[in-house]
C-alpha cells in the first residue's frame, strides 16, 4: 500500500531504514508516531557528554560524525553515520556514547526515540533487535580499525583512507556514472583524519597534483580510487 499525504510524512523517518525493512504499514505507523523528527545544521552537536540523554537517533538525512577528544585535545573520529541507521546513548541496546560527541556533518534530519519506546517497539521485535545487534557489531569493528589507523598510519595515509571511506558511501550506482564526489570542507576532512586543516590542505593539494583527486570549493572528486588506495597503505 502506498502512503499518501499526512501518512507518508509521518512514516518518512521509518521507511527505507534497513532495520524496519519488513514491517507492515501499521507497525511503521506506530513507530513513526513514537519517533518525532528533529533537524540540525551542519556543525551542530546532537549529543555531548556535558548534556547526556538516553535517546536513540534514527538518521534519515545527512551524515553524522561520532568523535571523542583525547587528553591533549585531539579529536578522534569513531564513526561516520550514514542515513538509514541508528546511534545514540541507549543502555538497553548495549550501546554507549561514553565520552563521545555526535556532530552533524551536513544539515541533518533524525527521528528521536525514548528509552520506553525503544523497549516497546524495537526490543520486543526479534527481527529488529537482531539487526540492531548486527549494526552495532559492525560499528565496533570499524572503530577498532580507526583506532589502529590513528596509531599506525601516517597523516597522508589517514587522509587517503578517509577519502576512500567517504567515496565508497557516495559511489554512483550506475555503470559509467561520474566519479564519486565528497561534499566536505578541508576542515571537516582534517577532523575526520585527526590532523590540522593546514596539514590536510597540503596533503590534498599533493593528491590533486598527482591527479588522484580534483579539488573544488567544498567538494572533492576522487579520480583514481586504485592509486589512492595505494597511498592509504
Amino acid at each position: 500500500m502506498n502512503h499518501t499525504g499526512d501518512e507518508a510524512e509521518k512514516t518518512w523517518c521509518i521507511s527505507e531504514v534497513d532495520i524496519f525493512r519488513d514491517l507492515s504499514d501499521a507497525e511503521m505507523n506506530a513507530i513513526a508516531a513514537a519517533a518525532p523528527m528533529k533537524t540540525y545544521s551542519a556543525g551542530e552537536l546532537l549529543y555531548s557528554p556535558s548534556q547526556p540523554s538516553e535517546v536513540l537517533f534514527i538518521l534519515k538525512r545527512g551524515r553524522v560524525r561520532i568523535f571523542r577528544v583525547s587528553a591533549d585535545g585531539r579529536a578522534l573520529t569513531c564513526a561516520i553515520i550514514s542515513p538509514g541507521t541508528i546511534f545514540g546513548e541507549m543502555v538497553l541496546l548495549g550501546q554507549r556514547m561514553y565520552d563521545n560527541f555526535a556532530e552533524a556533518l551536513d544539515d541533518v534530519t533524525v527521528c528521536v526515540m525514548s528509552r520506553a519506546d525503544v523497549h516497546r517497539f524495537l526490543l520486543s521485535d526479534a527481527r529488529i533487535s537482531a539487526r540492531i545487534t548486527e549494526i552495532l557489531g559492525r560499528r565496533l569493528t570499524d572503530l577498532e580499525q580507526r583506532l589502529s589507523d590513528s596509531v599506525f598510519k601516517s597523516v597522508p595515509q589517514r587522509i587517503a583512507t578517509t577519502l576512500l571511506t567517504l567515496a565508497a558511501e557516495t559511489r554512483p550506482r550506475v555503470l559509467g556514472a561520474r566519479s564519486p564526489q565528497i561534499a566536505l570542507t578541508h576542515q571537516q576532512i582534517a577532523a575526520l583524519a585527526g590532523t590540522s586543516r593546514e596539514t590536510c590542505t597540503k596533503v590534498l593539494r599533493d593528491f590533486a597534483e598527482q591527479h588522484l583527486i580534483r579539488l573544488a570549493r567544498g567538494r572533492i572528486t576522487v579520480l583514481d580510487p586504485q592509486r589512492l588506495a595505494d597511498h592509504a597503505g
